[in-house]
């Protein structure tokens, strides 16, 4: 059993919902917990749409995985660093982070099964906490955005960075490159986002049925017609960065979903995971990783130093 309390910023939002964003889990999941009786509120069974209030306990009973309805695969991983609690590595660009419809194959997922599992020597495999598609993630990244990402192992592991990212005290610190001249150096987004309005496939800035999100954004060097920029994350939600950064006017280079065709780069948006940094479940250390920047990035950077 894994207890959570419902703090002031949850209060009264749905069941479901407080508890998915509570263990770092989907709200799908959450609500399969709730049916099959292992999520309680106070240590009752309640409906998913109950109201929570602050104070509440959300208890989740843990359910370990059918994993074998997904593949190990023997696909090589850039570790930065592991233990029998947790894994970092460093995610290249181009890998969907977990089983998805049209991409069962290939993933981190399917990569850390091979590298965590009960053979592989390191560990007894990944957290079950977030489903048989999605073991060990806590939270992702765009297939085509890089960087660096946390996965646990175990489920005290899974529910402490969940939290962290919960409370906002996960340091995450991305590198764009953002079309045209931001003239201030610093700027900072806080608008909602949530499912456009106009197209339920993307997000956007929108004030129905959607939550906060807070993007700090650096600007780090200015080119003719484009920007290189670092952002830091206060909140984490689905494409924040390329949402906000779309938003103020700087959508990013190569991002054809938020912005515009970009002739001279290929495979999406210019965005790299640079640094990241949580308290370790176990030990209480505080660790910071960070990484290089990428090839594809550099070679963007060039691309937007020579545009006239």
């Amino acid at each position: 059993m894994i207890d959570a309390p419902v703090s002031a910023a949850a209060a009264g939002r749905r069941f479901d919902v407080c508890a998915a964003e509570l263990f770092g889990i989907t709200r799908n999941a959450a609500q399969n917990l709730i049916e099959g009786g292992h999520l309680f509120l106070n240590g009752r069974p309640a409906p998913k749409n109950t109201r929570v209030k602050v104070g509440d306990i959300c208890r989740m009973e843990v359910v370990e995985p059918a994993l074998s309805e997904i593949r190990a695969e023997d696909i090589p991983l850039d570790v930065l660093y592991e233990d029998s609690e947790l894994i970092v590595v460093n995610k290249p660009r181009g890998m969907v982070v977990h089983p998805a419809p049209g991409h069962y194959g290939g993933t981190l997922v399917n990569a850390l099964l091979f590298h965590c599992g009960p053979g592989a020597g390191r560990g007894s495999g990944l957290s079950g906490i977030n489903g048989i598609l999605r073991p060990g993630i806590v939270h992702r990244i765009d297939k085509d955005t890089s960087g660096v990402l946390v996965a646990a192992k175990t489920d005290r592991a899974h529910a402490s960075l969940a939290a962290q990212l919960e409370a906002h005290s996960m340091a995450r610190v991305y590198h764009a490159i953002a079309h045209g001249v931001i003239h201030q150096d610093f700027v900072s987004v806080n608008r909602p986002i949530g499912r456009s309005p106009a197209d339920r496939k993307k997000m956007a800035v929108t004030d129905k049925n959607s939550k906060p999100a807070v993007t700090h954004i650096h600007v780090l060097e200015r080119f003719r017609r484009f920007c290189h920029v670092q952002v830091n994350l206060e909140t984490g939600r689905t494409h924040q960065i390329r949402v906000h950064m779309s938003y103020t006017g700087h959508p990013l280079l190569g991002d054809e979903v938020y912005g515009r065709a970009s002739h001279g780069v290929a495979g999406g948006q210019i965005l790299h995971a640079r640094r990241l940094g949580f308290i370790h479940p176990v030990s209480g250390d505080r660790l910071i990783f960070e990484t290089e920047l990428p090839s594809y990035f550099n070679d963007a950077l060039e691309y937007a130093r020579r545009q006239q």
